[in-house]
């Protein structure tokens, strides 16, 4: 059993950045490859970025490459989401995820432990 919870989401403007942060719960952390995902109102939860489970191989959406960074401590059971140059459209709510394969996955039903999110608005 993992759980996660998110934190690091606000209010910012157009070309801001922000970190999100996710904490892990459990000593098995580093058996799960980690995912970062976002759903927007009235749209499906969307792949954002993935990061495997040593942190040695990381994948990203087309949309945010280039300005957003996935990485993981496995020694603090933390992964966390560099976000630059944000956009009106970045604006959702951001999950991370936990999944057991060993490399991220794009899909949302290939995860198995989901956090609550936290609300991310960019304004433009």
């Amino acid at each position: 059993q993992v759980q996660l919870v998110e934190s690091g989401g606000g209010l910012v403007q157009a070309g801001d950045s922000l970190r999100l942060s996710c904490a892990a719960s459990g000593r098995t952390f580093s058996s799960y490859a980690m995912g970062w995902f976002r759903q927007a109102p009235g749209k499906e939860r969307e792949f954002v970025a993935g990061i495997s489970r040593s942190g040695g191989t990381t994948t990203y959406a087309d949309f945010v490459k280039g300005r957003f960074t996935i990485s993981r401590d496995n020694a603090k059971n933390m992964v966390y989401l560099q976000m630059n140059s944000l956009k009106p459209e970045d604006t959702a709510v951001y999950y991370c995820a936990a999944d057991r394969a060993t490399y991220p996955e794009y899909s949302t039903s290939s995860y198995d432990y989901w956090g609550q999110g936290t609300q991310v608005t960019v304004s433009s």
